[in-house]
């Protein structure tokens, strides 16, 4: 569609009171959702209020401008892309009401499912269709798609559980929808409002005219949601224009608040998990599992949980995954435990009869199905990389047969599949036969893009056949709109051009979605993708073929980083909200800078710099997005390439925090005088020459080293027996928590074990790394890895103290010197204090310690080393810990000290960090393993955070009746 963007630009800025965007890093942001599509938006606008929205789209109407709107952006069908992209996620998000007796609830388009479901669980009430992205999408996404998630199997689709919409149509007006077997009256049809006059009487027309043919292919099963729900014009169900507006995808009006019914919390929930040979075999127990009215029949495939981190495998094992390679999670309901248990038991013994080598296994711990949902949930993500790391996609992704022909759609899925040599990892809706599948399509090449589309035209053929529907649950988009005409014919896609002229005879609402569509294979993001950008990188990608480009298509947009709470990624984004700041938001601008003609000038683009601006590395990402998204190793190499070649355009704070362990070396010639210069009147000068915050108090450089403490003042334990094993004396405990070192020398020699320093200074790189000096980096890894050289080959462990630096070990060090064997061997060999007395001194007795504390997790420990082996030596030690769900402390290195960047800071401590170690107990030890996260502690409490090392050293160092 022509029309003047500039010149809708400028009257939506200066009519609307929210935010708009033209900009080119505002239009990167918004060119993709979920979906494998990739269509660069005009215009982005974030309404403040539902005035703003009203008046953007009346704006766009007199422009002539196409609109689409927008929740989350997890529509992985391409549902809500080009034009003038609304998001009603940031500001459009208030739960209205809770009516616990009428159990409704009323929001805005933007309300978070999550949210809702928190706020609903108060009055012992859940929103019945709860798809596994909840965490983030919105009700009004939900709504235009007919979402339907892993319940509604028991509560029906987004669509049975909407009660009324006030919507605005295309032209304008603005009226409320009662769903039909909900209006007042006795069901009785009430005359519509003026607005809706017209389009409700050309809708009763259709339904007429139509009879015959929508009564044969519309509304055959629960799972059909592709196109227009017809079967509410029907004249014998009366017209239903609130369930018609459901999956929709936007096309026909505009949400500006739904009423949605809640449905009442089982008072027991048991977990069923029920292990089968193959995917067939599963399907196979639909039919005996159905008729116990399951709350949830869900799957997951052996492909899946083998892409599940090590320790979430483990944990899914000890929770209750019973042998198989396909697998269903079936929640039952009881009066109470012991009925819900009896009925699970029952479903099993079916199941068992039914079909031989079934295995079960009956879960009641809620922390132990929390894991096992886990496994399900994240399966968005995790399927799109197989286990050698080549990549999936969602290009068949949500159809679905009636649950008692999923057998035969799963046997002849898999023949078209070998046919094609394809290979997917599935997870899926099994009782009412919805899959979806992350499928190896080559989406980059000319004749991989041509396979694709011959494979999904074949699939849609056999879906047709078995009665199914293309889309059983994310709607149509881009992804499915092309293969309607295949699944209802002609004459039903004409009679879809009908009911779109009626409610938006200008075409403006979400064009060529489910009308005229584009055929499946146009504006594929991935096609063609960073052709003649650059790859040259510094860093390796070992786990992306060595390619920056395929590392930013590991984001698939499924949005696990926006989410608002929980979690370690991201955030910045839980501060400040807005998509810029997400792990999501990061990546699709570094993939619009390879794609070239948004952002245009590669390496050296501001845009890209300043949305990467307040990342703080805290690799939170690594570990809680589902594809491993590691948004600190991209930073790392775009700061690198943006500066290579011009150090005059470095930030300040690059010189003097990235330089930290040379400048240590330096104080620690003159400690004292070093700390008194950094207190005088000259500190404020010192600061603002070095980018750093001018409210941030540096650090005290200690008055003896760790490493001179050690050589000269400690007398090292040495005896046959006592395994030998290297500190790694990290520029943080050397130079300012000695205190530190110290007492992991004593944990380590009291628990048989020879301490043996490193010979001369030593550096992992790791702030040369943060602050993208790539180049000093690697030579200073490189000599520190030639002095522990003989260690490595010998076989010692090398113990870590500071998460940081030991995260880099294990994870960096590999992709700065690819091809080292040092670094290989210290991959493998470097472990956590906690780790080495695991497995060197497993018979060790600590101290008992009868101590509670609160412990913030280091990011890059949660991201890269785990906390397992810490909690338990803690739980050994006597130590009763309380791990709050702070997520990153703020501070991060350097990030929390640079000027500009120490409000965000703060607040992501006082988030929950801050909260959590002010409302401890004055008796309850705050433990904190990483530098930073003690110096933030300090920064905004009133207390001091130690290593768990010096808990431990203190135990050891009481009487021995204390000990014992």
């Amino acid at each position: 569609m022509s029309y003047d963007v500039d010149a809708l630009a400028r009257r939506l800025t200066g009519e609307l009171r929210g935010e708009v965007r033209a900009d080119s890093l505002g239009r990167a942001l918004y060119a993709t959702d979920a979906s494998n599509y990739r269509v660069v938006p005009d215009v982005v606008v974030l309404p403040r209020d539902e005035a703003d929205l009203v008046a953007t789209l009346a704006l766009a109407r007199d422009a002539g401008a196409p609109v689409a709107l927008r929740g989350a952006g997890t529509s992985m069908a391409g549902n809500a892309l080009g034009g003038v992209v609304v998001d009603v996620s940031r500001h459009l998000d208030r739960i209205l009401e809770i009516d616990p007796v009428a159990r409704t609830a009323t929001v805005q388009p933007g309300v978070v499912l999550g949210h809702l479901v928190s706020a609903a669980k108060a009055h012992g009430l859940t929103f019945g269709a709860d798809p596994s992205s909840a965490s983030r999408c919105t009700l009004g996404g939900m709504i235009a798609n007919n979402a339907c998630g892993a319940h509604s199997v028991a509560w029906g689709t987004t669509a049975d559980n909407v009660r009324s919409l006030r919507v605005l149509t295309a032209a304008g007006g603005e009226a409320r929808l009662d769903a039909r077997d909900h209006l007042a009256a006795g069901g009785a049809s009430a005359d519509p409002e003026p607005a809706l006059a017209e389009i409700h009487a050309a809708m009763e027309r259709l339904g007429r005219e139509h009879a015959t043919l929508i009564g044969r292919r519309f509304g055959t099963f629960s799972r059909q949601i592709s196109g227009y729900a017809l079967q509410h014009l029907l004249p014998d169900r009366g017209v239903d224009l609130a369930r018609l507006l459901c999956g929709s995808e936007g096309t026909l009006a505009t949400t500006l608040e739904a009423t949605v019914a809640l449905a009442p919390l089982p008072p027991a929930v048991v977990l069923l998990t029920l292990g089968f040979p193959d995917a067939v075999s599963a399907a196979r127990s639909v039919p005996t599992v159905l008729p116990h009215a399951p709350l949830t029949m869900e799957s997951i495939n052996a492909t899946l949980v083998e892409r599940l981190p090590d320790d979430t495998r483990r944990a899914a094992e000890a929770a209750g995954l019973p042998e198989g390679r396909m697998w269903l999670l079936v929640e039952i309901g009881g009066e109470d435990a012991q009925e819900a248990r009896t009925r699970a038991a029952e479903v099993a013994e079916a199941v068992r009869d039914g079909i031989p080598g079934t295995t079960a296994a009956v879960v009641t711990d809620p922390a132990a199905q929390a894991v096992l949902w886990r496994c399900r949930r994240d399966g968005t993500g995790l399927a799109t990389r197989r286990a050698d790391g080549a990549e999936a996609w969602a290009g068949w992704e949500d159809a679905a047969v009636p649950p008692e022909r999923l057998g035969d759609y799963l046997r002849a899925l898999e023949e078209l599949m070998a046919r094609y040599d394809y290979s997917g990892a599935s997870y899926g809706h099994f009782g009412e036969g919805c899959m979806h599948l992350r499928i190896d399509f080559d989406l980059v090449t000319d004749q991989g893009v041509r396979d694709y589309r011959s494979f999904v035209e074949q699939a849609t053929d056999l879906v047709v056949s078995l009665g199914g529907s293309v889309s059983g649950e994310h709607g149509d988009g881009r992804a499915r709109g092309g293969l309607l005409e295949r699944m209802y014919g002609a004459d039903a896609t004409a009679l879809f051009a009908e009911v779109k002229r009626a409610w938006d005879p200008q075409g403006l609402l979400n064009p060529r979605v489910i009308v005229d569509p584009p055929a499946v294979d146009v504006a594929l993001r991935q096609h063609g993708h960073a052709q003649g950008f650059p790859e040259r990188t510094t860093l390796a990608f070992s786990q992306d073929a060595g390619s920056f480009a395929q590392a930013q298509r590991r984001c698939v947009g499924v949005g696990k980083c926006i989410q608002t709470s929980g979690g370690v990624m991201c955030p910045s984004y839980q501060v400040t909200r807005d998509e810029t700041h997400s792990t999501r938001g990061r990546a699709r601008v570094l993939f619009e800078m390879m794609e070239g003609d948004v952002i245009t000038e590669g390496w050296r683009a501001e845009e890209v710099r300043d949305a990467l601006d307040l990342c703080l590395s805290c690799k939170g990402c690594v570990g809680d997005c589902p594809v491993n998204v590691d948004m600190a190793t991209y930073k790392a190499e775009f700061t690198h390439q943006h500066y290579r070649g011009r150090p005059w355009a470095r930030p300040r704070s690059h010189w003097s925090m990235g330089w930290l362990p040379a400048l240590a070396k330096g104080a620690a010639l003159a400690p004292g005088t070093t700390n008194a210069l950094m207190r005088s009147r000259l500190a404020g000068a010192l600061k603002r020459a070095g980018g750093i915050a001018a409210d941030r108090e540096v650090p005290a450089f200690a008055p003896r080293t760790f490493t001179s403490w050690f050589s000269r003042e400690h007398t090292p334990a040495r005896g046959e027996g006592r395994t030998p094993v290297l500190l790694w004396p990290d520029t943080f405990t050397t130079h300012l928590a000695p205190e530190v070192g110290r007492a992991a020398v004593a944990v380590l020699e009291d628990a048989g074990m020879e301490v043996h320093l490193p010979r001369g200074p030593v550096c992992c790189g790791l702030t040369w790394v943060s602050t993208g000096q790539l180049g000093v980096a690697q030579r200073v890894l490189r000599r520190s890895l030639t002095s522990i050289e003989p260690a490595l080959r010998a076989g010692a462990t090398v113990v870590g103290l500071e998460p940081s630096c030991t995260a880099l070990f294990r994870h960096e060090a590999v992709e700065l010197l690819p091809g080292d064997e040092r670094a290989i061997l210290a991959k493998a060999q470097v472990r956590t204090l906690a780790e080495t007395l695991a497995e060197h001194a497993p018979g060790w007795e600590p101290p008992q310690l009868d101590q509670e504390a609160v412990v913030q997790v280091h990011c890059h420990q949660h991201a890269v080393l785990g906390f397992d082996a810490d909690r338990a030596l803690m739980e050994r030690a006597g130590v009763r810990a309380e791990v709050p769900d702070s997520g990153c402390c703020g501070l991060a290195g350097n990030f929390g000290f640079e000027a500009g960047h120490e409000g965000l800071s703060r607040q992501i401590g006082e988030r929950v960090l801050a909260p959590a170690v002010r409302g401890a107990a004055p008796s309850t030890a705050v433990l904190a393993d990483g530098f930073s996260c003690r110096t933030q502690i300090a920064d905004l409490t009133e207390r001091r955070g130690r290593h768990l090392a010096e808990l431990l050293a203190e135990g050891l160092s009481a009487p021995a009746d204390r000990r014992a």
